[in-house]
């Protein structure tokens, strides 16, 4: 898989869910299907996918078309190109030899270090500049309320929850880090109730784990704050409050800069709201003394 395959599937997705408000019904139902099965769609038959989202496959042509392929195969084949048997397999090592080959030229170690940087750079840049104010305020809310706070993420993503989970206890916030270490996941979850928040961090293709934890927060009542990369995404549509991250690449590699900028700068958000308040209250009770002997 080279990154322009990545990236075309990327920005098909992005640009499903930019549009998705102003799909008809059908169309919707056929964009939540792509979405939660991105992989699926490297062998769905038309008739399969149009069984699926209970529409016509004339619905399904419809649906390519509107997004500015000639028909379903075309569209399938922006997913074949990302996600097929050929791309599935490819190891760490064939990333770095695609690399080798897209540059005749040898690079240096610093110029592979400049390049990803350059990437890392850039999706910070789209974060900044596409930060939702009143989502981020919000989330802050959240979790300055809760009683209890949840985080959870797998695989790639997990650093970014370990973090969030170190951090966060240095408030005054109860937190529990969902680790899942000895299979003990379920166990994890036990105490997760209604007044608490589950923090979800998940991107493509979704880890089953964190989306069993939101469905079962949502059973219980508790809040969800979800760091994805769409509203599409499985655990956005389950979410009280969602926080928009796209992963910057280079070298076939999906950086961490983003997310992980995302997750520090909500805890700095938070911990500098608690203080305040904790400051603004010894304010109140503690009234500086007034000298009388002072004009």
């Amino acid at each position: 898989m080279t990154m322009g395959q990545q990236n075309a599937a990327d920005a098909l997705m992005q640009r499903i869910a930019r549009e998705y408000d102003d799909l008809s019904r059908q169309l919707k139902q056929i964009a939540q299907y792509i979405e939660h099965n991105r992989q699926r769609m490297v062998v769905a038959r038309i008739q399969e996918l149009a069984e699926a989202c209970q529409v016509q496959p004339s619905a399904v042509v419809r649906f390519a078309q509107r997004f500015g392929f000639s028909g379903y195969s075309e569209m399938q084949g922006v997913f074949r190109d990302a996600w097929g048997p050929e791309a599935a397999n490819s190891s760490y090592q064939q990333r770095i030899r695609a690399v080798i080959e897209s540059h005749p030229a040898r690079m240096r170690s610093s110029d592979v270090a400049r390049g990803f940087l350059e990437a890392c750079q850039a999706g910070l840049d789209d974060l900044r500049h596409g930060l939702d104010d009143s989502a981020f305020e919000a989330a802050v809310t959240q979790l300055q309320v809760a009683d209890h706070i949840y985080v959870i993420a797998v695989r790639r993503m997990f650093p970014v929850a370990a973090y969030l989970g170190y951090a966060l206890q240095h408030t005054r916030k109860r937190v529990v880090l969902l680790d899942g270490v000895g299979g003990m996941l379920n166990q994890q979850l036990q105490g997760l109730r209604a007044g608490d928040v589950l923090v979800a961090v998940s991107m493509p293709p979704y880890g089953p784990e964190t989306r069993r934890a939101v469905k079962l927060a949502r059973q219980r009542k508790a809040r969800v704050l979800a760091l994805t990369d769409s509203v599409l995404s499985p655990i956005a549509r389950e979410a009280d409050v969602v926080l928009q991250v796209r992963e910057s690449e280079a070298y076939s590699f999906r950086a961490l800069a983003s997310p992980m900028s995302l997750a520090q700068s909500l805890f700095i958000a938070l911990a500098y709201r608690l203080e305040l308040n904790i400051a603004q209250h010894e304010h109140h009770e503690h009234p500086e003394e007034i000298n009388p002997h002072e004009d």
